[in-house]
């Protein structure tokens, strides 16, 4: 019976989860709108201010899913950031190199890298907190997940999609509830 209320509680909370990456995904494409409105030099920071509402979510994450201090839940968020900045410039580093291929391709194969590259780094900076998994096996799920779901950007860009998007809700969602996955008690 204990096992049956433990199971149904992480069921629920990793819907919560989700959940919040639903809402974060919404607001990540809408940032952008809403800086090109402000004065100010362009530049990386306003990367970083699109990646908060999912660095807010995985600092949530991790603070309730691990035995990390506080400050860690932070670095966490800030490790976050710097994935989402890795995985923008990554993507379109991929996309630069494939000049010569259609659209559709070159939007699979950036989705694929900048997944990729956004949930590994993730990965890696978060598993050198005090309580994140040593070992690969953890973040493998993760890393999957990550890059598959990155190529939800070829059909945001096959609907023209830029104020709303497929990709960023999918992939929030998803990566959150692996990171939470690892992050297991």
């Amino acid at each position: 019976m204990t096992d049956a209320i433990t199971a149904d509680a992480s069921r629920n909370e990793l819907l919560k989860i989700a959940a919040g990456g639903l809402v974060s995904g919404m607001l990540t494409p809408l940032l952008p709108a809403l800086l090109d409105r402000l004065d100010g030099p362009p530049g990386m920071w306003q990367l970083a201010v699109v990646a908060l509402p999912f660095a807010v979510l995985v600092f949530v994450v991790v603070l309730r899913r691990s035995t990390d201090p506080v400050w860690a839940a932070l670095l966490a968020a800030v490790i976050t950031i710097i994935a989402y900045i890795a995985a923008v410039n990554a993507a379109v580093n991929a996309d630069g190199q494939m000049a010569g291929a259609a659209k559709a391709m070159r939007s699979l194969f950036a989705g694929l890298t900048g997944g990729l590259v956004g949930s590994g780094v993730m990965a890696l900076g978060i598993a050198l907190l005090p309580a994140g998994p040593r070992k690969a096996a953890p973040w493998m799920p993760m890393l999957v997940t990550g890059t598959f779901c990155g190529s939800l950007l070829a059909l945001d860009m096959s609907l023209g999609l830029d104020r709303t998007s497929f990709l960023y809700p999918v992939w929030q969602a998803a990566v959150g509830v692996r990171l939470a996955m690892a992050l297991k008690r």
